[in-house]
């Protein structure tokens, strides 16, 4: 049931008529009394105006409802778009008997395409009619843009204790904070500062280990809502919490890179033997992020001097001579040569190679040294659809 899986929680999804498409496009997810909530936004300084608020109103840590509307970003919106954030809280809390300051506010659409802010405010009525505990996928599907299904995802502990997700983003994804939306809730008792820790802690390096086409939206926000509502949540235990969270979390990112915009192949890009865990993941991003290791993903091209190039670039210190790469099992660089043997027509090594990049995830793992440092990034390939789909997207 994505967000409503735990207890506490309401949910729903309906069509406003934001979307040209006719598809749902306006969410709300609303925690009982006394939920806390934390959150995590986009490093982007072209920032869209319901970041702003909400990131003001999570200080207190005391939100309990985010609205979510799809279709226009409300970002490069100036002055009017931060009055019809206001606006949009403002009613939503006068229409569902909350006060404004515990609601947050999410976007995601086409960037400084205006708000249709009556429209929305229309819809209102009928959005927190609907809100059930049973409403969660009808809240995942009224998130979505371009994805071609809903993410979601429900864990319940041993004890009793559950967390739910749910999340939306195909395209414009190199988080370096968070990915596009992603909510996620738990029915165990956290204050703010317990939660702020565990998106802090556990939430953000995953939505940072994940890149579709190296490019940080300008509304990127993933919320995390505590209800309370569990029936042993007195004596929540923060680790068993933790370790739900990050297999939420977890999943939530797998699905959301297998479905990134016109994706074929997913990458699952290991880097270790770096001086610190910060090289490690330059490295596993640039090489994720290469538009040339992305398109030889796509063609099933295993080319190791892409790869080389991506590790070279990344601003990371990397000796060549301590260099080896491996795509699957197949080793292509050594100590920052390509075998001759690679060369070979029909040679072992090159159909190893080959056979690893045709699978629907490509492992690629690169080792720079000796040292302590490790990371792990999800990205996809670069294919026509992608081409497509954003050459046409305002259009």
């Amino acid at each position: 049931m994505s967000v409503t899986f735990p207890h506490g929680f309401q949910a729903a999804g309906v069509v406003a008529g934001l979307k040209p498409s006719g598809l749902p496009d306006l969410a709300m997810l609303v925690g009982d009394p006394g939920t806390t909530a934390a959150g995590l936004f986009t490093t982007n300084r072209v920032v869209a105006a319901p970041v702003t608020l909400s990131r003001a109103r999570l200080a207190g840590g005391r939100a309990r409802a985010v609205v979510v509307n799809s279709g226009q970003a409300n970002a490069a919106t100036g002055a009017a778009g931060e009055s019809a954030a206001h606006a949009t809280t403002d009613a939503a809390a006068a229409v569902a008997a909350l006060a404004p300051e515990e609601l947050l506010q999410c976007s995601t659409g086409v960037i400084g395409e205006p708000l249709h802010l009556d429209v929305m405010l229309a819809a209102l009525p009928a959005l927190v009619a609907a809100l059930s505990p049973e409403g969660g996928e009808d809240f995942a599907r009224a998130i979505m843009t371009t994805d071609t299904v809903p993410k979601t995802v429900a864990i319940e502990t041993a004890s009793g204790l559950r967390v739910g997700g749910a999340a939306k983003g195909v395209g414009m994804i190199s988080p370096n904070l968070a990915t596009m939306l992603a909510f996620l809730t738990t029915d165990g008792a956290a204050d703010p500062h317990m939660l702020q820790g565990l998106a802090d802690d556990v939430l953000k390096p995953r939505f940072n280990a994940f890149t579709v086409d190296g490019c940080t939206s300008t509304n990127d926000t993933v919320l995390l809502l505590a209800s309370g509502a569990a029936a042993a949540a007195e004596t929540t235990d923060v680790g068993e919490l933790a370790d739900a969270l990050a297999q939420a979390a977890d999943s939530l990112v797998h699905q959301l890179i297998a479905d990134g915009e016109g994706a074929t192949h997913v990458l699952l890009i290991d880097v270790e033997g770096a001086g610190d865990d910060a090289a490690a993941r330059a490295v596993a991003k640039a090489v994720a992020d290469s538009p040339l290791v992305k398109t030889a993903a796509f063609g099933k091209d295993p080319n190791p001097g892409r790869i080389l190039q991506a590790v070279g670039s990344s601003g990371a210190d990397v000796d060549p001579g301590l260099l080896d790469v491996w795509i699957g099992g197949a080793q292509v660089a050594a100590a920052g040569v390509i075998p001759p043997s690679y060369f070979d027509a029909g040679g072992d090594l090159r159909a190893a190679a080959t056979a690893a990049m045709s699978g629907p995830e490509i492992a690629i793992r690169v080792r720079l040294g000796e040292g302590p440092g490790r990371s792990r990034t999800f990205g996809c390939d670069l294919s026509y659809e992608y081409v497509r789909i954003n050459g046409e997207y305002t259009t």
